[in-house]
């Protein structure tokens, strides 16, 4: 009897395993790359052609299709993008990828990117919803070299090492952790050196090629070769001359040299502007040719005729156009759309439970947790901040942005939203009176500051501008086809004239990038920023501003001062410069910046080695005690250079480690810093390889790229 029932489980097990396996490349047993063969050696040319494009599915031999969904900060089945026309379905809204950056917390990214990862499974294989892709288009490995950049809220800031910690983080979360299957496919964007909108249909970012290595590719190579993704989006613009839909280095670095055996894909409308705008071809079977040949997998836009024209002049072969899909089939079989494998444990997410991800307490908690981690606390003159409620009685909450969660371009749309008005509200409740204005109309603004003990003046940018595609009628707004014209605040005036009616003034600036705001920090006693679209919002400034909250988000671009302290925008070369690494000037906040309510003492540098050689990592060790009145968190960054390196290649200082630590009060920690070897080298353009030089290493750990506490060398 024993011998039966284990009998029948075990022909239970086998039919739900190979019920799937009608071909050979439905037998997840198999080896993938016999799997793949047996698979396009199944396929007609016109399906080989089909898979070139953005959603790879095989209907005649069963095989699902997945197509794909913008996923920078939730997952994007609504919003601005769909507009009015579309069916917009409920997801969960997080800060925009500019403010996750600021919560230097690459294990809070991945757990981030674990939720949306589990939450699109779920509307992808749900039966009320069955909708989304599993191919998703996220992280933004792209760097903010330059805060006008319209798309700077989409990245999570200027710094290279910064970057591909939260890159690999955001692509660890996506794609999980089975050895076998992806909850997700991460898609990194955009490749390469893509940070202007106006003319990034045709411009030419030019730069080096130790910028290249050390810098613009950087978060990138880390993605695929330590993150682990596999599918990777090129940008609009060209590389050195060359357009990168169809730039070498997609094949000689990406593909061959740093492993990448998945996607490569157009960004929307990027192969017609080969011809309108790069003018780098005559036909489009030419263009069609060259972007598979450069190692292109997927088109994002209409293609088809261009390939089959490409294969009748013989341009480009059907043994090319397999090679190309293969890296699309790779995805599907990662996803588990070749099989029903009982292994896959991703595969009845959304089926088995029926209580929707974004209704539930756990998930609005960790949207919370990622918005108050977001924010930064600029200016906090007289501790001005947290407000003290037992010695407040009436509030001025003002300005337009204090009634508002405002969905970015790349946001979805939320269940709920709270906004900063609201969230005071709950605060307060009925023992403070609250009086809210939205402008300075008839100096209404300026009335209610003074009726107040304290005002609260919510201002930021607008983030699609309000206006139409390739529209901003406000010059220091941007987004996606629009550079900011202007670093200004336009709400700056309504500030200061609040401030002059009542000093015991707080600046809540909500915005997606950096602006000049020189008088404000001059003159108002207090200042957080938090950016935008969170669902969340309104609840993670009120937490920092009445105390629940010790903020200690840090700054992941330079704030400067002036425009004219920035280099011409089409300048790639950051040498010249640009980013906290080689800025002179004196800026607005350095890199790195953010204040905490409390105080933190470093002590006791400890550096392991006096000297490092290939294969051998750096550790350094430290104390930080907790030397004000509030528990908080400090993050400890720890910066190198080599000081005897004397050309202007050299940065002034870069981030090599860091690490956000909480502290009780009173309490002192030690701090362990792991810096791997790798870390440490510079590309030699004389041998065109990566070094560790023979020089002398400087180390310098504090609280900001201008907040140096400790030094030593090696």
């Amino acid at each position: 009897m024993k011998n039966k029932v284990i009998s029948l489980f075990l022909i239970s097990f086998l039919c739900i395993t190979y019920s799937f396996a009608q071909y050979p490349f439905n037998d997840p047993t198999l080896p993938e790359e016999e799997r793949l063969d047996n698979l396009i050696s199944l396929m007609t040319l016109e399906e080989k052609i089909s898979a070139l494009g953005n959603n790879t599915y095989v209907p005649r031999l069963g095989i699902q299709g997945s197509a794909s969904v913008e996923g920078l900060h939730g997952v994007v089945l609504g919003g601005p993008t769909f507009g009015n026309n579309r069916e917009h379905t409920f997801t969960t809204v997080f800060p925009q990828s500019y403010g996750l950056g600021h919560t230097w917390d690459p294990d809070l990214i991945h757990r981030i990117a674990t939720y949306i990862s589990e939450e699109n499974r779920y509307l992808f294989q749900n039966a009320k919803y069955r909708k989304s892709g599993l191919v998703m288009w996220t992280p933004n490995a792209d760097l903010g070299r330059d805060i006008r950049w319209g798309r700077t809220e989409e990245c999570f800031g200027e710094d290279a090492f910064l970057t591909s910690r939260m890159v690999v983080s955001f692509v660890k979360g996506i794609q999980g952790d089975h050895p076998t299957y992806w909850r997700n496919a991460a898609l990194m964007k955009h490749f390469l050196a893509n940070s202007n909108e106006y003319g990034r249909t045709f411009s030419s970012s030019d730069l080096d090629e130790k910028q290249f290595r050390e810098y613009y590719s950087y978060p990138f190579y880390k993605g695929i070769t330590e993150g682990g993704s596999q599918a990777m989006m090129t940008a609009y613009n060209a590389y050195n001359g060359i357009p990168c839909t169809t730039h070498p280095i997609l094949r000689d670095i990406v593909m061959d040299e740093w492993g990448l055996n998945g996607t490569l894909i157009t960004d929307g409308g990027a192969f017609r502007l080969l011809l309108s705008d790069h003018k780098a071809f005559e036909s489009r079977a030419e263009a069609a040719a060259a972007c598979i040949r450069a190692g292109i997998t997927k088109f994002l836009d209409i293609y088809r005729d261009a390939v089959e024209d490409a294969y009748e002049q013989g341009l480009v072969s059907e043994k090319e156009i397999e090679e190309a899909i293969r890296g699309n089939l790779r995805i599907s079989l990662k996803l588990g759309l070749l099989d029903k494998s009982s292994d896959n444990p991703y595969a009845r997410i959304g089926v088995d439970d029926a209580i929707e991800p974004w209704t539930k307490e756990e998930t609005k908690e960790l949207v919370r947790e990622a918005t108050r981690k977001s924010i930064v606390l600029l200016k906090n003159d007289q501790q001005t901040l947290p407000l003290d409620k037992s010695k407040i009685r009436k509030i001025a909450v003002i300005g337009e942005r204090a009634t508002q969660v405002i969905e970015d371009w790349y946001s979805g749309t939320a269940a709920y939203k709270i906004n900063v008005l609201d969230a005071i509200k709950e605060e307060v409740g009925n023992n403070i009176e609250i009086r809210y204005v939205q402008s300075n109309k008839m100096d209404s603004a300026r009335t209610a500051a003074e009726w107040a003990d304290v005002a609260i003046v919510c201002v930021g940018n607008h983030p699609w501008c309000n206006a139409g595609w390739e529209q901003a009628p406000v010059a220091g707004e941007g987004k996606e086809a629009v550079d900011r014209m202007s670093i200004l605040l336009d709400q700056e005036d309504l500030v200061m004239q609040v401030y002059a009616a009542n000093p015991n003034t707080v600046t809540v600036l909500i915005s997606s990038f950096p602006y000049a705001i020189n008088r404000i920090q001059e003159k108002v006693p207090a200042i957080i920023h938090v950016t935008q679209s969170s669902q969340e919002l309104g609840h993670g400034v009120s937490d920092v501003l009445f105390g629940h909250y010790n903020p200690a988000g840090r700054l992941t671009q330079t704030w400067v001062k002036d425009i004219n302290d920035l280099p011409h925008m089409m300048d790639y070369d950051i040498t010249n410069g640009r980013t906290y690494m080689y800025f002179q000037g004196k800026p607005l906040y350095p890199f790195g910046y953010g204040l905490s309510y409390t105080t933190f003492e470093y002590r006791e540098l400890k550096v392991k080695s006096k000297q490092i050689k290939d294969g051998e990592g750096l550790t350094v060790e430290l104390k930080v005690k907790n030397t004000g009145k509030y528990d908080g968190d400090e993050v400890i960054q720890l910066y190198t250079s080599y000081p005897t390196h004397k050309n202007k290649k050299s940065p002034i200082r870069q981030l090599k480690a860091f690490q956000r630590v909480t502290i009780p009060k009173g309490e002192t920690k030690t701090v362990t810093l792991q810096i791997p070897w790798t870390e440490l080298q510079v590309w030699d353009e004389n041998s065109n390889s990566f070094i560790l030089p023979n020089e002398k290493l400087k180390i310098e750990v504090g609280g900001s790229s201008q907040d140096i506490r400790l030094r030593a060398q090696l």
